[in-house]
């Protein structure tokens, strides 16, 4: 049995999955890592990425039936190389907020909004901080970029994750030329020996060879897997999240909710304005895409998660950690549809959407408030998503329709609960198959096997919606009008909170 792998770098695992031809998940294997806070920047080393990748490959089965293969990873970030590929600096994730004056700069220059996390923000950031590798470089790249050349000599990435590193032209499917070009004529840049073209992988779509396993990169991990493997371009993890469900076609749309959180929506005309909170990216195929990204989504939860699991080892008991999590989120759904007046700030890291360049996680409550566990932990999930609806909302006022939303990731890995609060959330209806819990894997395996079986001007949209998706159940829920409302009023106070979360900024 022919199968088609993959990979993906998120930001707590490394993961692998293989699927058959009917597109059903048959082995998979996973190794935990973290990101390290090191003098102001967070960051992996690279040697876990090797690490990690060989300890999650160790675990799939049938390694010599792979047919196809393709690497994704977190988005954004910069990795930058001199001209043999050396590391110049320690790689920066898409978790920093250390680049607000390059951002703004660029967003005015370009008249295009550029995030904080994207990789020519970190660009002009160093070279506004004269930071001394800035004359030595030959490549950036992103994590999934830097994997896939070490495994095939390839240095391309797919467009949705080139969408993550500089503005994308949909039309000519590559960098925007004339923002290239503004960006080269900018004055700091006048006595660099390079061009901005010069740094940046090639882009490539879905569906396009991407190389081959090489001999070197099958000996990067181990003899795990054989020389000759074909590979589909590299995607990040918005864009397999799009694959993974179903979500590439106008009106439709993807919410991943794990350790960050982000919706995709593919847009049917351009935005009217220059939003600060939405990002413009690309699907796998080039289309464009409104995108609110939130740094914080899970973390919180999962540290009060550990210290409610703590409290009940003192009484003997040994939860389950999967069945914790079920019985908290469960609980929750008995809470009042506004929290109760319980209030969470999730914030470990900044967010951009919110303009808060650092995190200081939050309880807040008055007196008078219905403290209970129910409420406490509703308020909870709610916080995990509320920040991705502020910037929903403005999609909202720029009348862009949304049919459908489909969740992934760890948050809708319990039935009903997480789905009826997205649903409120966004106003839309929100669906989960059954692959919802382990998108990002799952969504590149699909590349490779588009890349591997698709038929002439088949495109990426046709192939999922009539070979792997066809037939294909999910759970729905509607947006619920009660606590739709509730929502909105927990809003109201969350955005009142932020300004309590910025003065613990400023004063812890």
């Amino acid at each position: 049995m022919k199968t088609c792998l993959g990979i993906e770098l998120g930001s707590t695992r490394i993961k692998a999955v293989t699927i058959d031809d009917g597109f059903k998940p048959v082995s998979s294997g996973d190794c935990t890592w973290a990101s390290r806070y090191e003098n102001g920047v967070w960051t992996y080393p690279l040697e876990e990425v090797w690490t990690g990748l060989k300890a999650a490959l160790s675990k799939v089965e049938s390694r010599d039936q792979i047919a196809a293969m393709g690497v994704s990873a977190m988005m954004h970030g910069y990795l930058a190389f001199d001209k043999d590929w050396n590391l110049l600096t320690p790689f920066r994730t898409w978790q920093n907020t250390i680049t607000g004056e390059a951002a703004a700069e660029l967003t005015e220059l370009f008249g295009f909004n550029i995030p904080q996390r994207w990789s020519i923000a970190h660009l002009y950031q160093a070279i506004l901080n004269k930071e001394a590798h800035i004359p030595h470089l030959a490549h950036i790249t992103t994590l999934a970029g830097y994997v896939h050349y070490k495994l095939t000599g390839v240095n391309a990435v797919g467009v949705g994750e080139a969408s993550g590193m500089f503005p994308i032209d949909s039309a000519a499917l590559t960098y925007d030329a004339e923002m290239a070009a503004k960006f080269n004529a900018l004055p700091k840049l006048r006595d660099l020996p390079w061009k901005l073209e010069d740094l940046l992988p090639k882009v490539l779509t879905a569906g396009e060879p991407a190389g081959t396993l090489t001999e070197s990169g099958a000996a990067l991990l181990d003899g795990l897997l054989p020389a000759g493997i074909p590979f589909a371009p590299a995607e990040g993890d918005a864009g397999t999240g799009m694959t993974a469900t179903n979500a590439v076609a106008p009106r439709t749309g993807n919410v991943s909710a794990g350790t960050s959180i982000f919706s995709m929506v593919v847009l049917e005309h351009p935005l009217k304005k220059v939003y600060e909170e939405i990002d413009l990216v690309t699907t796998p195929a080039g289309a464009p895409v409104a995108m609110v990204h939130c740094n914080n989504c899970t973390n919180d939860t999962n540290a009060w998660v550990g210290v409610l699991g703590e409290a009940a080892k003192l009484f003997g008991a040994e939860p389950d950690p999967g069945q914790l999590y079920t019985k908290l989120y469960e609980k929750s759904l008995e809470g009042d549809v506004d929290c109760g007046g319980v209030l969470v700030c999730n914030y470990l890291a900044g967010e951009g959407v919110t303009h808060i360049d650092a995190g200081r996680p939050l309880v807040v409550r008055r007196p008078e408030t219905k403290f209970t566990l129910a409420n406490f932990f509703r308020s909870q999930l709610y916080a995990t998503m509320a920040t991705l609806k502020i910037g929903m909302d403005i999609l909202g006022t720029e009348g862009v329709a949304i049919d459908s939303l489909t969740g992934h990731g760890g948050l809708f890995k319990t039935p009903v609960v997480g789905q009826s609060y997205m649903a409120a959330a966004c106003g839309a209806p929100v669906t989960c198959m059954e692959t919802a819990g382990e998108g990002g894997p799952y969504g590149m395996a699909l590349l490779a096997a588009y890349m591997r079986q698709k038929g002439e001007g088949e495109s990426l949209e046709s192939y999922l919606a009539s070979r792997v998706f066809k037939g294909v159940s999910g759970s729905t829920i509607q947006p619920e009008p009660a606590v739709a409302e509730g929502f909105n009023k927990y809003m109201q106070q969350y955005r009142a909170l932020l300004q309590v979360e910025q003065s613990a900024v400023n004063t812890l």
